[in-house]
């Protein structure tokens, strides 16, 4: 039997949390798994594509009809074939008559279909926290060392970037190859981000110049940055602005040490978004169903937007536990 893997915490220092909230967010739990399912009546005027006018074929299912068809499947982890009877199965239950989409048009259509926004207002500034997991993707190269027994038994995946408000919700993400660069990823997530930042938390892969200016422009100039600066990071020559955060963090380290610093400035708040990617991977999957790459991203939305609309029904509320 395999030694368990310890934790990289040492016991003297890990946090203890309790949640105080356990009659609602038992509550909430249960409605998770509350199978009571209807179409409201937009919904049903929506489910047929309109006519595109244009010559040739003209497509049969609107996009929320795929979208919604796609959702069932993430949520209860099905292939297509099982996703197209468990849908057909229950129109008739509603005492509906729409056809429901075939397992070869919602392949067709998971790498083409229009994708909703995160339904999530922000009438205040929030503290976002962004960090990036490995999904699990089914590639050539496994196939090939399966054929020939050769010895790179490597996974193809894909890398999930999540940006995680205080309340747990995502409200942005992408989906990019394994080598994609956290700091430029992170760049672009900032600058899609529609609101204002009053508080930004990620790990040292973010510590960029780049970064710290497009937060500047975003969020303005009191905007609070917590980044762990590189072990080897020096001080700047000029630094002015938010970039003086950066300076004061390395002054504080080189003075009391990472461990106390982090603390202090409270870098372990990026954990929100570590337990968003946790949710992720619990709830909807480690890997990736779809072939091609303009479907996993579709699929990794898709998603992100179940994990959100469990996220609303409740969320635990953990305090420190002081000793």
């Amino acid at each position: 039997m395999a030694a368990r893997t310890k934790s990289k915490v040492t016991p003297k220092y890990k946090t203890k949390y309790r949640v105080k909230n356990w009659p609602a967010y038992e509550a909430a739990l249960r409605k998770r798994g509350d199978v009571t399912l209807w179409f409201d009546q937009e919904a049903i005027e929506a489910w047929n594509a309109p006519a595109t006018g244009r010559p040739g074929g003209q497509p049969r299912y609107s996009d929320l009809a795929i979208v919604t068809t796609l959702t069932l499947r993430a949520l209860f982890r099905l292939p297509l074939r099982q996703t197209e009877g468990f849908v057909a199965s229950l129109v008739p239950v509603m005492d509906l008559d729409l056809a429901t989409p075939d397992h070869t048009t919602l392949s067709r259509r998971s790498a083409l279909v229009e994708m909703p926004q995160f339904a999530r207002h922000l009438d205040e500034p929030i503290h976002l926290a962004i960090d990036s997991t490995g999904l699990k993707i089914v590639g050539d190269g496994e196939w090939h060392a399966h054929k020939h027994q050769t010895a790179n038994k490597r996974r193809s995946w894909r890398k999930l970037h999540l940006g995680v408000d205080g309340d747990g919700f995502v409200v942005v993400s992408r989906l990019t190859d394994s080598g994609g660069d956290d700091a430029l990823v992170g760049v672009e997530m900032i600058e899609q981000f529609e609101g204002t930042i009053a508080r930004f938390t990620a790990d040292g892969a973010d510590d960029r110049t780049k970064v710290y200016e497009v937060l500047a422009a975003q969020g303005g100039p009191d905007v609070e940055i917590v980044i762990p600066p590189r072990r080897t990071a020096s001080k700047s020559t000029d630094a002015s602005g938010v970039l003086a955060q950066r300076d004061a963090a390395i002054e504080r380290i080189a003075e009391v040490g990472r461990r106390q610093w982090r603390k202090e400035s409270g870098a372990h708040r990026q954990a929100r978004a570590e337990n968003g990617m946790f949710r992720f991977k619990r709830i909807i999957s480690d890997g990736l169903r779809a072939k091609r790459f303009e479907a996993q991203q579709r699929e990794a939305m898709i998603g992100v937007l179940v994990i959100n609309r469990m996220t609303e029904l409740g969320m635990p509320q953990s305090v420190a536990v002081t000793s």
